[in-house]
Formats: C-alpha cells, structure tokens, sequence
C-alpha cells in the first residue's frame, strides 16, 4: 500500500467519466493525499446521482466544462471512441498549464483525436492503466486496483518534460509501476496481451452459444476453469471493447493472423497425433504463464486472485 504523499502532486484534479478506472482512481488519490480537491463528470445523470451517493469525487459536476475549470490535471477516463468529441467540448475551459492525459487502452487512435483539441500551454501525456476487472461503473471501483500494475505513459512530441515526470510520480502515488512507450509500440503490445485476448474469450463463448447440441443449462452447469474464465473475460464493457477493435484494427488483426496461423499449427498437431509437438508448444507456453506470476502481475491461487475487494 502508497503511504499517503507529503503533499498533493495537483491541488486540483478533474475526472470525465466515472467507470472502474476513474473510480479507483479517486479511492488511490484519497488514501494517498494525491490531490487537494477532486472533481467528477458522467454523461450520465444517473451515474452522477450514484456518485454522489456513494461519496465518489469531492465535488460532482453537471458539465464536463465545469468540472475540469481550474484543474491541473484532467483525465479523460470514457471510451477511446469518445476522446475527440470530449477533448474537443472541455479545450476552451482547459487552465493554461494544466495536463491533459487519459486511461484509453489504445494510444494512437487517442493522439490523432485528442491533439488537435489541445489548446497551446496545456500539456497532453497520453497514459494507459494495465489494470481493470469485468465490472464496470462509478460502485466498481477500489484503491488497490493499480497496486504493483503497470501505467503506461506515451508522451506526445515535444511534450514537457516536467509534466510527464510529475503524472509519473502520481501514478506511482497510487501504487503503479510506471514506464514509457512510443504508441504505436503500445498498441502493439496491448494488442497481444489484452485486445486480442478478449476477442477470443468472446469468441469461445459465442461458439459455446452457437452450439445447439449443448444446452444453454449444460454450458453454466458444468462450466470447467477454462470456459469460466473464458465468460469472466468476456463479461467487460461492450462499448468500451468496440471502440477498442475499431480503433486498433492494425495491431489486432496482425496478431489475429498470427493467432490463426498457431491454431492451425495445433489443429494439424492434433489431427495427425503429433504429441511432441503438443507437449513441446504447451511446455513453452506454461513457462510464459509462470513468468507472468513471477513477475507478479498474477497469482497461481485457483481464483487467480479475484475474489471480492472493496474500497479503501
């Protein structure tokens, strides 16, 4: 757990959009002391109204606008397809001097849409959270969500020193190991350890659902680790997971290919009762599992360290 910061990183910071990602975002400001005020904005009025019930953000705002006046730092937390639209609504209230960064899971797309919005003097450094669960919303999030994950930061050109280190220091507040990456490298990477993964997990379980010689009741019933996990991953936020594909069709269909040409590697293994190969592939790619816990980004526990957390 981040002790709590000898003082604010921001005295003032704005979060637009209010899911999982903003959510844990101002549990890890607040037991931290990141920020003197945080401010909040949903689209949503119902999502605003559940904010502020639950105590989520110092203040909650009506307009998008109104929430990022006078904040250091603004971070846009809505689906990577609407980044343009948002950046180009908050950019004339935007406090000169201020940072500007986001947690969308594509990068390149963010930069082609964002920087045309950003005012001169503002300061736009483009981050990524590797961290998330199935579960969306402003009561989903938790302050440990970024403890020992990974933040992503891709500075745009020319981008001010100074204020990519001080959004380091404060993603790095809330528990996250930080590192940089150009973008284009980011959706490359993204695309083999999260985007592409996803589409298969919806995949499987659509096969599973297309097949009509087991019952929907047989499918629940006697769901075994891999189709449970398979459904967990595929429980995450359908808007958030189109504006993904669509924005980062590149890198998601180059590794696609590489994904087909693997899976008809292992088809021909199979039909043709090539064993070693088998035994060969499975033992290489268990090694890759084990380094992922090693590195701590996951536990061997059987519920793979997802049991139930609250807030702190």
């Amino acid at each position: 757990m981040s002790l709590p910061a000898t003082k604010p990183v921001y005295d003032r910071v704005a979060l637009i959009g209010l899911g999982l990602i903003a959510s844990s975002m101002f549990w890890a400001i607040q037991r931290a002391g990141l920020a003197g005020e945080v401010t909040g904005y949903a689209r949503s009025e119902t999502t605003r109204d559940t904010a502020r019930r639950i105590g989520l953000c110092d203040r909650i705002c009506d307009s998008a606008a109104e929430a990022v006046e006078g904040a250091d730092l603004v971070v846009l937390c809505v689906p990577v397809g609407a980044m343009g639209q948002v950046a180009a609504e908050i950019a004339p209230a935007l406090k000169p001097g201020a940072t500007l960064s986001d947690v969308g899971s594509v990068k390149r797309h963010v930069i082609e849409t964002v920087s045309p919005h950003v005012p001169e003097g503002v300061h736009f450094v483009p981050s990524h959270p590797l961290a998330g669960t199935e579960h969306s919303g402003p009561e989903s999030g938790f302050a440990e969500l970024f403890q020992n994950r990974w933040c992503l930061l891709v500075p745009v050109e020319d981008t001010e020193p100074s204020a990519v280190m001080r959004l380091r220091r404060f993603w790095e507040g809330m528990g996250a190991n930080v590192d940089e990456m150009e973008a284009d490298h980011h959706d490359l990477v993204l695309a083999v350890t999260s985007h592409t993964p996803h589409l298969i997990a919806y995949t499987m379980v659509g096969v599973a659902d297309d097949l009509r010689r087991v019952t929907d009741s047989e499918v629940i019933k006697y769901s075994a680790a891999g189709f449970r996990d398979f459904t967990r991953i595929a429980a995450s936020d359908p808007t958030m997971w189109r504006d993904i594909f669509l924005t980062n069709k590149t890198a998601t269909l180059e590794i696609l290919g590489r994904f087909t040409e693997e899976l008809f590697a292992l088809q021909r293994a199979i039909r043709t009762g090539d064993g070693q190969h088998l035994f060969d592939y499975f033992t290489r790619t268990r090694a890759i599992r084990r380094g992922i816990i090693e590195a701590g980004q996951d536990t061997s526990a059987p519920d793979f360290g997802r049991g139930a957390k609250g807030k702190a």
